[in-house]
């Protein structure tokens, strides 16, 4: 997933999803859809914060090289919708799978 959203930036034709602000809705998914995924795998707090963290600096780092990117453009709201889709994957998955660390404590 993460190859894919790094793909899916710097590739000089991405696809475009056509309604308005279609565009930040695809970054509010993509990092959404991971961050939910990562959340399933690491339920430890430390774990999903460390990984919302990374996602985010994914993000703002992405955004710079296609600045850097002849066809390509940099645009601070994508990092917006970026943060976004990892709050609201964190905060789906916090929600989806409550308790989940009680279900792996031992006795």
């Amino acid at each position: 997933m993460v190859a894919a959203i790094v793909w899916l930036s710097i590739t000089p034709s991405p696809p475009e999803i056509d309604i308005s602000q279609g565009d930040k809705l695809g970054h509010v998914l993509a990092y959404g859809i991971l961050m939910f995924w990562f959340c399933q795998l690491h339920a430890q707090p430390r774990a999903r914060l460390a990984y919302a963290i990374g996602f985010i600096a994914l993000g703002v780092g992405l955004e710079f090289v296609q600045g850097r990117l002849s066809y390509r453009t940099y645009d601070e709201w994508d990092m917006l919708a970026d943060a976004v889709g990892v709050g609201a994957g964190w905060l789906i998955a916090t929600v989806v799978t409550p308790g989940i660390l009680e279900r792996f404590e031992r006795p």
